[in-house]
């Protein structure tokens, strides 16, 4: 598994059990805002609609918060009007990140987040600085007890997926954003359970941090993670799997 699909997976358990949920809550709600005002609210039709309410069903939120909210996308109720903003930076060892954020005030939240970065070990950076170095893919991870490799190979390849790979644990398939929703539908239909499966920003390569430089870097993306108006953090870290479950399960 990659370094950041781990760090993702394991804080996600976590936050699903703690007292951050508030904040997943607040953040989905700014996604089905800003997705239902770009594409419409009917998740038929809507197919990053159709994702992020998959992901508020996981957080166990609300069904009227998941109807309020695509309403105020859709204009049949009013509400705050949210811009998306990339943000690009560099962290302890020289380690690209993006950040993506939703916020209804560009110059509070890039001046907290400049904060976080000083306190933490990071530094932003010009556009265009990182952002080369990620490309847009669907992703799925899946535990290897969920299939059997050549048959889900097959499944997954038909389905139009890019390439597959596996570590002593887990598959890891990529396709093309486009074909997110083809493969997703293809694995679903086998009853197949994913860990993650998302669109998301994949790095050309990775740099490899141990010890405190590690945590260091950890500490960062974790305080971004947190901060209200960021919705994803991508960064092309390789970091021992020991020390991603030390800072994912730390109190």
């Amino acid at each position: 598994m990659s370094g950041h699909s781990k760090w993702k997976t394991n804080k996600g358990k976590k936050m699903a059990a703690d007292s951050k949920k508030s904040t997943v809550y607040t953040k989905i709600i700014k996604e089905l805002v800003v997705v239902a005002r770009e594409g419409g609210g009917n998740p038929d039709t809507n197919s990053r609609l159709r994702a992020i309410i998959a992901k508020a069903r996981e957080a166990n939120m609300p069904q009227d918060n998941i109807k309020m909210a695509i309403k105020r996308g859709t204009g049949e109720l009013p509400g705050v009007i949210y811009e998306n903003v990339i943000y690009e930076a560099y962290g302890p060892g020289g380690v690209a990140i993006l950040v993506e954020a939703l916020t209804d005030n560009k110059n509070r939240t890039s001046a907290e987040l400049r904060n976080v970065m000083s306190k933490k070990g990071g530094n932003f950076a010009g556009a265009g600085a990182v952002s080369w170095m990620f490309t847009k893919k669907g992703y799925f991870l899946i535990e290897k007890t969920q299939a059997k490799e050549d048959e889900l190979m097959d499944l997954v390849l038909n389905a139009g997926a890019e390439d597959m790979k596996s570590d002593d644990k887990n598959f890891e398939i990529t396709t093309v954003p486009q074909n997110f929703e083809k493969v997703k539908q293809a694995v679903d239909a086998k009853g197949i359970k994913c860990i993650d499966a998302e669109v998301t920003m994949i790095p050309s390569s990775t740099i490899k941090l141990a010890g405190n430089e590690a945590k260091q870097l950890l500490s960062l993306i974790e305080s971004l993670e947190d901060h209200d108006d960021v919705e994803q953090v991508y960064a092309n870290f390789d970091i021992p799997d020991e020390i991603i479950d030390q800072m994912a399960n730390a109190e």
